[in-house]
This record gives structure tokens, sequence and C-alpha cells, in this order.
């Protein structure tokens, strides 16, 4: 579209508003610009909230001064009576869940909120990390396997109710992730799912501050700005019409994670199930801790309220506590995999996001100088600032969190092969180990390590014994629509 160019009465305005909130540096370079450029500029300006702009600064700041406080002494572990571990809850009462998720799915009550923002830069792929491959034999990513997954789950519901509900696929790209995405799902014709029934929008940004909290200029007409964290989830769904949308279509519950995890159960309907029995606002999935120094944050009460506590939040004296059992008393490792009903989600968009806590890294930051000369620091000269999705655990009324079991549901894909963890040798070999567990606990023997189930095929183990009951495969397996097993 066409920009409008920028009168000299538009500048004075500008400079005007600015002022009042001590910006007023960022027009500096007004005379030097083209009209093309000015009009980038006051489009960039016009996008940050002028009056949020100290307040966000401040918070930051204060959040800043207390990044590195301990907070062993107002620590308390998560009630045993607000956590349902998987491992330890019996076979039927797991089914009474999965029976209440699928019906809500076949009410058409479910809804998936993907958070794939990413690049997948750490994996030396220059696209949207959810159309990367990680090398099965089916050459299928992250986004078509998460895809057919919820067209599985949808046949299950409709199997077990003989009603059809669609599960609406909500998902938050970033400003550099959206395009490609929405491309690649086109060229695809979406997996097999509606395309009105899978809905893309963008993960909103905050402005990138100096220590005097100006804001950093990155061209003369650029303001500089950075993704405003997995929790812009909130705020981003306001503003892009998404809370509207989940009201229109009557979704009333929310299953959201991030395109990163292999296993993902996507709209779990075991999950789903306990979460309206429990009648929880929001809820967690999680992890026993792998160790005490496992770099991971835990889902635990702070003063009284459920927050997720970075490991450099709390001493090692504290990490390394045991329960009578030889557990560890702090074992709820977080894994980005959340419930939400959208009662709650509506309470956030319009009152609790404006208090969400605000994340504050000290990074390099590109600026431009006083005589207008682009620069890259070599140390640490601003502040980026985030919100994180799980933030809103402490705005609940009710809460509550789902120990599963990692080898099951937790495979994250985030480096090169070259770490050797979190990459994607690991998260194949995860998935490889499953599918093989999968088929042995039907009755069938795997020879090998190679072993792939298509969603289409069983969502999560189940309705595989006609397939695979007394039978013997040799790796690779790869289980596809075929009676005959691997082809």
């Amino acid at each position: 579209a066409k920009r409008s160019i920028p009168t000299m009465t538009d500048y004075l305005k500008l400079h005007t508003q600015l002022a009042q909130v001590g910006q007023e540096h960022l027009v500096k370079f007004w005379p030097e610009l083209t009209d093309d450029e000015r009009a980038i500029l006051v489009r960039d300006i016009t996008e940050l909230d002028l009056n949020e702009i100290k307040q966000y600064f401040d918070r930051a700041t204060i959040s800043m001064n207390e990044n590195g406080i301990k907070l062993d002494d107002r620590l308390q572990p998560i009630a045993d009576d607000q956590i349902l571990s998987i491992a330890r809850t019996a076979e039927d009462k797991l089914n009474v869940y999965r029976e209440e998720g699928l019906q809500q799915i076949s009410n058409g009550h479910v809804a998936v909120l993907l958070m794939a923002g990413g690049q997948g830069t750490r994996l030396g792929f220059d696209h949207p990390k959810g159309m990367y491959d990680v090398g099965l034999q089916s050459g299928k990513t992250l986004f078509r396997i998460q895809a057919e997954r919820i067209r599985k789950l949808e046949q299950l519901a409709e199997q077990q109710t003989g009603k059809h509900g669609h599960i609406v696929w909500y998902i938050m790209t970033s400003e550099h992730t959206k395009q490609p995405t929405l491309a690649y799902f086109e060229a695809n014709n979406y997996f097999g799912l509606r395309e009105e029934n899978v809905l893309l929008f963008e993960q909103g940004s905050l402005p990138c501050f100096d220590y005097d909290g100006r804001i950093i200029l990155d061209e003369k007409h650029r303001v500089a700005r950075s993704p405003d964290g997995n929790g812009g989830i909130y705020r981003a769904m306001k503003n892009a019409g998404i809370l509207e949308d989940m009201r229109r279509r009557d979704v009333r519950y929310l299953h959201a994670h991030s395109v990163d995890n292999i296993l993902i159960k996507v709209a779990d309907p075991v999950f789903i199930g306990y979460c309206v029995q429990e009648q929880a606002d929001c809820a967690a999935k999680v992890v026993e801790k792998s160790a005490p120094n496992e770099a991971v944050g835990v889902v635990a009460m702070v003063d009284g309220k459920h927050q997720v506590v970075e490991y450099s939040e709390i001493s090692a004296k504290t990490s390394e506590m045991r329960n009578s059992n030889g557990r560890l008393t702090f074992s709820a490792g977080n894994i980005c995999n959340h419930f939400f009903t959208a009662d709650f989600l509506h309470k956030i968009g319009s009152t609790f996001e404006r208090e969400l806590k605000l994340h504050v890294a000290k990074k390099k930051i590109p600026f431009v100088d006083n005589a207008g000369k682009r620069l890259t620091p070599d140390k640490p000269n601003g502040i980026k600032i985030e919100k994180f999705v799980f933030d809103v655990f402490e705005f609940a009324e009710k809460f509550v969190a789902m120990e599963v079991l990692r080898d099951e549901e937790f495979s994250a894909l985030k480096n090169a092969d070259a770490a050797g963890k979190d990459c994607p040798s690991t998260a194949r070999a995860d998935l490889h180990r499953l599918h093989r567990k999968y088929i042995e606990n039907a009755g069938g023997l795997v020879h090998g390590d190679v072993c792939e189930i298509s969603p289409s095929v069983s969502y999560a183990g189940e309705n595989l014994e006609q397939l695979v009951k007394g039978k013997s495969f040799s790796s690779p397996v790869h289980l596809r629509d075929s009676l005959n097993g691997h082809l």
C-alpha cells in the first residue's frame, strides 16, 4: 500500500508526543530522511504505546535489579492434590479423562495454540522451525506431524461420540515467519485440515532501550525492536481478534505449546479432560527433573501463588532437597505445555496482561550514534524485554499440573547435531524409541532402532493390536496406512 507522505504538522505533533515521554530523540534525523523513510519512522513510532513506554522501562529496571535474588525462603512445592502423575494414576481413571477430552473435541470446544515464532537458525535452517525435517523416514516436518495428529484426534473423537468436531489451530508466528509459514501451509493444502480452521497471527514486539530508558534507533528511520516473548501471546490474541474468534466458535479450552517438541500430544484429550473435570482455569504439563542441577524452570508456589521458578532463582541446596520417598522436592520441570480456559484468556486479555512480569536481558544492540552512523557494539549497551507465557499462572483461581513421562511427551529440538542434546539426532531417536514401545506394548516385536508410526495409524499407541500383535518387524519400520505394516 502506498504510504501517505508525512507533513511538517505530522512531525511537530510527533515531536510533542515524544517529548512528553522523553523520547524526542527518535525524530532527531527527520531533516535527513526521504519521504518514504519518514513514513516508515512515523509507522514505527505510532505502533509504540507511548503511554506504556516509561512504565515498561521502569518495571523492566525493577525486574533487572531483582535478577539473581534467590527465592528459597518463599518457595513451596505444588500441593499433591494439584498435580496428577500419569505414571501413578490407574488406567481406568485416565480413560475417564480421555473420554471427557474426546467429548469436548467432538463438541468443537477445543483449540490448539502453537507458538511458532522461531526461525531454525541454530539448526542451520533459514526458515520457520516448524518447516524443519528432522530426518524421519517419512520426511515429515514438525508442522506436518502436528497437523496429522490433530486430524487423527478429530477422527478418534468422532469414533467415540459419533459426532465430528473440528479442532481449531491458532498459530502464533513472528514478523519474519508469518509469510513463509502461510505459504508452506497453502502449498501443502493445510495437510488435510480445513483452511478456515487454521489461523495464523503475529507475535508483538517491544522497543529496545539503552540503560537510561531511551528507545534505541536501529537506523535513522527505524526503531530497534525485539519479539516480546512467548508471553506476548495474550496481547497478540486480543489484538489479532483470536479471542473474539474463540468466542464466536464457542471454543472453551485451549492447549498451548511450542513448535519444537517432536513428541507433543497435540490437544491431548487426557490433559484436557483432567483440566475440565478439575474445573481448572489454567494448567501445565511438567516432567520430573532428571537431576537437581538440570537447568530447567520448575513449577512451584511462591508466596502462595503458582509460578515457574527459574533454575537460577533457587540455591543448589534447595534444588537438591528430597522428600521421604527420595523424589526431588522441587521436581516439576516446566516444558512449555499449557491448558487455558477461554474465560481465563479473556480475563488475561482485558485485565492481567498489563501486570505480566517483564524479563530483561542485557544485549549488544546495534544503534545509530549522534552522527547518524549505525554501530554494532562489542559489549551490552541496552536491554531487550520479554514476557513469558507461564507468568499468568499466578492469576488463576484454580491451577493444576500433570506430570507426564519425559520419554513419551518431551523431546525438544533447539540445537544443531554438534551440540549432542536437544538436536535432530536426539529428537529422531526419541520418536523412534517411543514408536517402538507402542508396537511392543501392542504385542509386536521390533528388531532394530528405526521405527516410525504415522499419526494416521495411531495418535498415541492406540488401536495397534490388529496391525502388529504377534508380528515381527525389522528396522527400518514405518507403519503407514497399510495393513502390511512397513512397506
